[in-house]
Parts: structure tokens; sequence; C-alpha cells
């Protein structure tokens, strides 16, 4: 058995970033802080790394914070030093190039519900629960939640569901639009795989300019967009990836992108 709090492998461009406290329920604690950023800056400084799954060990993706280690914060600033250290792994995910799958196995609160949100895909199991529970326990959503979730829900349901800090299940999860696929429990990670290697198969330098420029779209006015689209086309006109998928599709064939 491992004490690793995050597990991380790689198979065939896709790597899996396991969250490896199932006791726990995942929740977050110093330990796990530091190893999942130091897997998140592995996997996007490895060239082999297409595409990326984020998932938890046992029943649960993530349940939040690790209350029993935050109750045991010895003052301010090591309590701003901590949720900080949490707010990197929003930051890290969204503007790193690659795709990054949250696949969602069971509840995710709190944290790990904005966890998830920072990722650019969800999957979860149809026995996922979803709950942004900070105010049952007296604290602010964190991990970029009072960012990411009125950009999905809209600012109004955001506020409901973070005043109340009710449980939501996957079914009402997918109709606001929090994810994008319920799967059942034993075919989930069979599916997400099989998506992830759909992207992992895609130009990686295209779909890491889709993913900035739409991660910073409602920043930028429409001229703007214009001018930045212009520009990523023309770099991307020039790319080894472009010429070879304007020959495959002449040649009825696969493209094999090399991400040059």
């Amino acid at each position: 058995m491992t004490d690793k709090a995050v597990l991380l492998s790689n198979d065939d461009g896709i790597a899996t970033i396991t969250l490896n406290r199932p006791s726990a329920l995942n929740s977050i604690n110093k330990l796990l802080a530091d190893e999942l950023i130091e897997c998140l800056n592995l996997v996007k400084n490895d060239n082999s790394v297409k595409t990326i799954i984020l998932t938890g060990s046992g029943k649960a993706f993530c349940a939040g914070g690790d209350l029993s280690y935050i109750e045991n914060l010895k003052d301010i600033i090591e309590a701003r030093s901590f949720i900080a250290q949490v707010g990197q792994f929003v930051s890290i995910i969204m503007e790193m190039d690659k795709p990054v799958i949250a696949m969602v196995n069971g509840v995710a609160a709190g944290a790990g519900f904005n966890l998830a949100l920072a990722c650019d895909i969800i999957f979860c199991a149809d026995s996922a629960r979803f709950a942004q529970s900070f105010a049952k326990v007296g604290l602010i959503p964190d991990c970029g939640g009072m960012y990411l979730l009125p950009r999905i829900v809209g600012l109004h349901k955001a506020k409901e569901l973070m005043f109340t800090a009710d449980l939501i299940d996957a079914k009402t999860a997918h109709s606001l639009k929090l994810v994008n696929r319920v799967c059942a429990n034993e075919s989930l990670e069979e599916e997400t795989k099989a998506f992830a290697k759909k992207i992992a198969d895609s130009a990686p330098i295209a779909v890491g300019l889709i993913k900035k420029t739409l991660n910073r779209y409602d920043t930028m006015t429409l001229n703007s967009l214009l001018e930045h689209e212009a520009d990523m086309q023309a770099y991307c006109l020039q790319t080894q990836d472009h010429k070879e998928g304007v020959s495959a599709f002449k040649e009825k064939r696969m493209p094999s992108f090399k991400g040059i």
C-alpha cells in the first residue's frame, strides 16, 4: 500500500492523476496539496503527455479541505498560505496548454467541487454528488469557486448553491451544465479514457491554443478576440501539424500529430 497522497501514471499520452487519501475521502491536507502541485507541474512539462485525467481513489473524488488538518493550522499566516496553495491547483490547470478531464467517481464537495470545475471537461458517475459545502462550516468558497461557478450556472444559481450548500446529484449537475457527461458507475473509467484518447489524438498545438483562448474569452472584446485569432491562426498555418492534417484529409486517413 503506497503512502503517496497523489498517484501519477502515464499510458499512451494520457496521464492519470489520482487523489489517494480514500479513508479521508481524498480531502486536502498539506501533503496532498504539495503532491498534487508537483504532479500537475510534472505533466504540464512532460511532452509525452497529451491529455490528463484527474480522479480520486475509493468512494470520493474529493471532499474538499481536510477539516482536521485545517482546525490545527496555528495562525492566520499559516491558514492563508494553505488556502493560497490550494488556489494554485486552479491556476496550474487552467493555464497549462493540455486539456484536463475531471473523472468524478464520487462526492465532490467544497474545494473538491471547485477543483473539478477548474478542469476542461467533467465526466461523472451517476452516483456522484456535488456541494458547495463551505457555508455549513462558516467558510467562503475557495479554490477558485467564486470565479468558476457563476460563469457556468449564472450569478443567481451560483449564489443559491453557495448560500445553501445544498447537495445536488449527477442528473442535476448535468442539467445545470456543470458536467459534460454522466456515466454508469461501472463504465465511468472506460468512457473517460476513450474520450481522453480522442483528445490526445487531436493536434496539441491547436487544442492548447483553443483552451487558452476560451479560458479568457469573457475578458476580451470581439475586436480583440478577432485580432487574437488572426495571430494564432497565422501561427497554426505554419505548423507541421496543420500540414499533416491537410495531407491526412486528402488521403482519407487518420492524422498523426506531433505537436510541431
